[in-house]
């Protein structure tokens, strides 16, 4: 079995401790915001994965190649430029649910958002149970 080595893991570092340092004042409290949903929407508590990511749940996968590994199954970093929202692994389309969401940019499995303003919250909450039930299709997800 080869281990996928992946450089973000869990750390054991304090979430509430994180989300005090985050800076400006308007990211934290997005942040905090970000967090109150994720817990709510999940049912998961909160983990930090590297230095900057908070993570909910966990998912272990195995590829055909034989790599595997685990990961986060949601969750987000308030990055400087925007939040970086992660739905895991990103196989679904989720484009309806997507064009209600509000301004935002995405990547394979994780969306960029500026500011909550600019965002619909019940829409994003729509979005991550979506990619947590498509995780599921793929490998379970366990509860953090």
């Amino acid at each position: 079995m080869a281990n996928s080595g992946n450089k973000t893991v869990p750390t054991g570092a304090d979430v509430h401790f994180f989300l005090a340092a985050v800076e400006p004042a308007g990211k934290a409290e997005d942040a905090r915001k970000l967090d109150a949903l994720f817990r709510q929407v999940t049912g998961f508590n909160p983990v930090m994965w590297g230095e900057a990511i908070v993570g909910y749940g966990t998912y272990h996968y195995r590829y055909k190649s034989g790599r595997e590994g685990d990961f986060l199954a949601t969750g987000f970093s308030p990055r400087k430029a925007a939040h970086s929202i992660y739905i895991m692994p990103g196989y679904a389309d989720f484009e309806d649910i997507l064009a209600r969401l509000g301004k935002h940019k995405l990547g394979k499995s994780c969306l960029y958002v500026n500011k909550l303003a600019d965002i619909d919250l019940d829409v994003l909450a729509e979005l991550i149970v979506a990619g947590l039930k498509d995780l599921e299709r793929h490998w379970p997800v366990q509860p953090t």
